[in-house]
């Protein structure tokens, strides 16, 4: 985000990485959008070094390696994959068991009916061969209760094991979609929500995307070091968090910015409610409990658009950070909302940018 006669030297990062992306025909996939981000927006020497040595264009197997090796936290594909594995084997198991014990019960049915044979054909006249039978009939019935019983217990084995696996990957599940810093919803689940809003035909007039930017936040890691600028983005989503209702998606989407999906909500009450966080914000206390010092006040702007101005989620996301955009040039610490005169005055500026 920047001032239009600064010629966007903060532009929209968003809008850079996606540029990016297709300078470099790197595909669109939420693991790709934070690979990039990070290279354009980090210090991190030996990433941006790493970037520049691949293939270009780089191919898939190139950015996730390099995920994984500065982005570990955020690549958790692979171990849901093995723990999808583990569930398929004990699966498989589990069913050769059942097939096992099919045959078991089949064998033992085949024992009854030749042991009921010999006693018609010998018309039990002979208690010796009575006698013999019964002991072949007992051995097998013990035989088949004791591997009966080891049967039932090795399927509770694998079950609880199944269940093991089921939590482990609900629980990668969960932590691929949170940011690690502020305990947000990240780009990833953002993006996943952000669809979901047009899949809701009869309700998408109910929906309202809020854009939302911390201003001159870089003063904040300059003057104080980049420990502070993460206290910054901690109070924000903990403002954020008790200001809103708990079931709405708020997403930490990229350095210093935020989104908020609003639902159930008309125009006016999403007006109020960006103006109500915003002032939250502006008056939340930002010192250092232990020496005192004031790191002075955090501010962000808003930039607000609701659904049914937009065609589909690329569009409102658009238009939501126009209005964001606007918001910045305008004076910062405020909420606009989106309309369409902004897209004119975001494409001259972004011609200035790329100029």
């Amino acid at each position: 985000m920047a001032v239009a006669s600064k010629k966007l030297e903060a532009t929209d990062p968003a809008t850079i990485v996606i540029a990016t992306m297709r300078k470099y025909r790197i595909a669109p996939l939420p693991r790709n959008y934070e690979l990039v981000y990070e290279v354009l927006n980090s210090s991190n020497a030996a990433l941006i070094a790493d970037f520049r040595a691949v293939t270009q264009p780089p191919t898939q197997l190139e950015l996730d390696s390099m995920g994984k090796k500065y982005l570990a936290r955020h690549h958790a594909a692979n171990v849901v994959e093995e723990a999808h594995d583990r569930t398929s084997d004990e699966l498989e198991g589990i069913l050769h068991m059942l097939r096992k014990e099919h045959v078991s019960r089949e064998g033992y049915s085949s024992l009854l009916d030749e042991s009921n044979s010999r006693i018609l054909a010998k018309n039990a006249a002979s208690i010796e061969i009575l006698g013999d039978i019964i002991k072949v009939l007992s051995t097998a019935t013990s035989d088949t209760m004791k591997e009966g019983k080891l049967t039932v217990l090795e399927l509770v084995e694998r079950a609880q094991e199944i269940q093991h696996v089921k939590t482990e990957i609900e629980e990668y599940k969960r932590l691929a979609n949170i940011d690690p810093l502020t305990g947000l919803s990240n780009r990833r689940a953002f993006d996943e929500a952000l669809t979901g809003v047009y899949n809701d035909k009869r309700n998408v007039m109910f929906y309202a995307l809020l854009f939302a930017d911390i201003d001159h936040f870089k003063k904040y890691n300059d003057t104080y070091g980049h420990s502070v600028g993460d206290l910054v983005l901690k109070v924000v989503a903990a403002v954020m968090k008790s200001s809103l209702r708990g079931d709405t998606l708020i997403a930490r989407t990229g350095g210093e910015e935020f989104a908020i999906i609003l639902h159930d909500i008309s125009l006016e009450g999403a007006m109020e409610t960006a103006e109500r966080v915003r002032r939250k914000i502006e008056l939340s206390p930002f010192k250092n409990k232990r020496s005192g010092q004031d790191f002075g006040r955090i501010t962000m702007s808003f930039g607000l658009c609701m659904a049914t101005d937009a065609s589909n989620p690329e569009d409102l996301y658009s238009k939501a950070d126009r209005a964001l955009y606007a918001a910045k040039n305008l004076s910062r610490n405020c909420v606009m909302q989106y309309d369409p005169g902004m897209d004119a005055e975001f494409e001259k500026n972004w011609a200035l940018y790329k100029g």
